[in-house]
């Protein structure tokens, strides 16, 4: 075990198996990395073992000189709440969700024989988003740059690899940036475009043209992260949620509309009567709040959700019309 000062050892005695969060400060009282956990006494004492798993801990080690924890009923609520408090203090050794101005949104442009695509940080006209990972979106761009023009050949989508990118005169740009919005646009249109994507790819790799299957590979790849940030949260957004959470002294309730929790509650036992109030109570709240799916402060919180329901067992999740 590491040396640390008594008042932190009394504490790592005494550190629940609850969820919530901790946070380690500095000898200056400065809080140095915010962290959530599913049971706070197994996740911060394995910072002060004399081999830590990660490098980020080695070097995280000699600053910590006090912790604080918060206790929460649900992991979910954990998460959340590490989420809010890395933004407001934005501690130095947290790397992710501290920067929502980093995040970036895809724009298709008005004409431009170079490339109707670009990377814009402030959501405008023709443009999806939010994405955290830029460098994929700036990587996709570069990609389909190759494939232009796209067509439509009997209602399917028309393109070959080019060597070098093309040039586009107005009018192929314009038939070029109406499919483009056509497909990112609409999930089912970008579904069939990655289709014909994947059959090109193993047309290539089967006449041994590996190069250009790998390039087929890697728009596939970046448009699967384009569709999560436009479509994979739509049915989250477009009706109410129901979670019922087991916690350790009954079940929380939790009410989600437009990817937010819009009510939360815990009860010692629930009944149907129970359930039914709390929905209630939930769809008249749920009439007063926005939609913020495009909003790039939004962003971690929502895929928090998302995850959180994802993982969680059917019975425990209801659909609400």
């Amino acid at each position: 075990m590491i040396k640390i000062n008594e008042k932190l050892k009394e504490k790592l005695d005494n550190l629940p198996q609850k969820p919530g969060i901790y946070k380690f400060f500095d000898i200056d009282g400065r809080v140095v990395y915010v962290g959530k956990s599913k049971c706070l006494r197994k996740r911060v004492k394995s910072y002060f073992v004399d081999n830590p798993k990660w490098d980020k801990v080695n070097r995280m080690k000699p600053f910590i000189q006090d912790i604080e924890i918060q206790t929460t009923d649900t992991h979910l609520e954990a998460r959340l709440l590490e989420c809010m408090l890395i933004k407001s203090i934005k501690p130095i050794f947290n790397t992710q969700m501290k920067d929502d101005g980093k995040y970036a949104y895809i724009k298709i442009q008005d004409f431009n024989s170079y490339n109707p695509l670009k990377v814009v940080y402030i959501r405008e006209e023709n443009s999806f988003g939010p994405f955290r990972r830029n460098f994929a979106l700036y990587k996709l761009i570069n990609l389909l740059r190759n494939l232009y023009p796209i067509t439509r050949i009997n209602g399917d989508y028309s393109f070959n690899y080019n060597l070098f990118p093309a040039t586009l005169d107005r009018q192929s740009f314009e038939t070029n940036r109406n499919i483009l919005l056509e497909i990112f646009s609409d999930d089912i249109n970008l579904a069939a475009f990655t289709n014909i994507l994947e059959f090109k790819m193993m047309e290539a790799s089967s006449a041994y043209r590996f190069e250009t299957a790998s390039m087929y590979r890697d728009i596939v790849e970046n448009l699967n992260y384009l569709k999560s940030g436009i479509n994979g949260y739509k049915n989250m957004f477009s009706k109410n949620i129901l979670l019922k959470i087991k916690v350790d002294n009954g079940y929380k309730l939790f009410f989600i509309s437009k990817g937010q929790i819009v009510s939360k509650k815990l009860y010692k036992r629930i009944t149907k009567i129970s359930i039914d109030k709390f929905i209630t109570t939930g769809q008249e709240s749920s009439k007063y709040i926005e939609n913020l799916s495009s909003d790039k402060g939004s962003i971690d919180f929502r895929d928090i959700i998302y995850s959180e329901i994802g993982s969680l067992p059917k019975d425990m999740m209801i659909i609400l019309e």
